[in-house]
């Protein structure tokens, strides 16, 4: 009896001195949070340029009004959709990552259609609109890898021992990090 309340005692001793590893889940999982909110500044950052690139697109050119409205329903479509860092579930960020995955297409689709249009391509308003896009995905990409960083750092913490053991009592469960688009793995056709 001695010898189990004196590991009790031990190990209360030792969960005192490491705090469980609560105050740095917390610091974790604000970090997370932290990511998450920088992930969506950079996809709002391009939700805001897409208005300026369409007006811009369609003061220089004849343009296919069909492109012009996919991108403008798209955009509409990717920035109702907001996620807070205590929803990120899996089908959460599924859908958040569907609605900017036809984002991106319309945009793709507009860009290609632009090259049919030689005075828009030389006008200096859209080169620098298409050179902020461009920057803007730069950013985006950056941001998406900063969050994973910070979940995988958050889900190897909370899932090693013993921490497991208190992530459970606290409630601190795995974070999804973003996954490529499953059509992102077919490579592009390119036919000149």
């Amino acid at each position: 009896m001695k010898r189990l309340l004196l590991y009790f005692f031990g190990f209360i001793i030792l969960a005192s001195q490491t705090s469980c590893g609560y105050n740095d889940m917390v610091a974790k999982d604000e970090n997370v949070a932290s990511k998450w909110a920088q992930v969506q500044n950079a996809y709002q950052r391009r939700a805001d340029l897409i208005p300026n690139l369409v007006n811009t697109v369609k003061g220089a050119a004849n343009f296919e009004q069909k492109t012009l409205t996919d991108v403008t329903e798209a955009r509409s479509q990717a920035t109702r959709i907001q996620l807070s860092p205590d929803d990120l579930t899996p089908e959460n960020i599924e859908k958040f990552q569907a609605a900017q995955a036809q984002l991106s297409g319309s945009l793709s689709r507009l860009l290609a259609t632009v090259e049919s249009y030689p005075q828009l391509k030389a006008n200096q308003n859209f080169l620098e609109l298409q050179a902020q896009l461009e920057g803007t995905e730069n950013r985006i990409s950056v941001e998406r890898m900063n969050f994973n960083n910070a979940v995988q750092d958050y889900n190897t913490y909370i899932r090693s021992f013993p921490r497991n053991i208190f992530a459970g009592w606290f409630g601190f469960e795995r974070k999804t990090p973003f996954a490529a688009d499953p059509n992102a793995q077919r490579a592009p056709a390119v036919t000149f």
